[in-house]
């Protein structure tokens, strides 16, 4: 008899799969990232001219832009709870309330707005101008994951 040392568990470790189904998988994600890519580009969410022009309030285009994710993520949010539909591996996703309380919603939203600010772009089209060629995307990058990497390390004598 032949015990196995790390059993699979739903939901916690990834499901034995064959490679191709793998390969499969990755090319899907690869897809997805590239539209949304496209996306931020052709909508000019990743453009600091737009950014900048968001922060003067001299347009409402990125306005509209963080509004109508804002409006996408409350419906899907929404249909997720009230559906009962269930992940590839056949448990229901759930979405749970967040804790009540207001200093991590004040100091992360202050955090996100400085390095928004000071970098002229949110974390999601660093990726795309990179993709873009704009190079000097690389510090932002560095310095997101720097700050990524202090969260983890102080995160525990944070308010949460």
């Amino acid at each position: 008899m032949t015990s196995n040392p790390s059993p699979h568990i739903p939901g916690v470790h990834a499901e034995p799969s064959s490679s191709a189904r793998t390969a499969t998988g990755l090319l899907a994600y690869l897809l997805v990232g590239l539209s949304f890519g496209i996306v931020l580009v052709k909508s000019e969410a990743a453009s600091w001219y737009r950014i900048q022009e968001m922060f003067r309030f001299e347009s409402f285009h990125m306005f509209g832009l963080i509004g109508s994710a804002v409006l996408t993520g409350l419906v899907t949010t929404a249909m997720l709870r009230r559906s009962g539909v269930k992940s590839r591996d056949g448990q229901t996703i759930r979405v749970t309330d967040k804790e009540k309380g207001w200093r991590r919603y004040v100091f992360g939203g202050l955090t996100f707005g400085v390095g928004w600010g000071l970098a002229g772009v949110c974390p999601g089209p660093i990726f795309t101008l990179l993709g873009a060629g704009v190079w000097p995307m690389l510090v932002v990058l560095l310095f997101a994951l720097l700050g990524t990497w202090a969260y983890g390390a102080l995160q525990t004598r944070l308010p949460h």
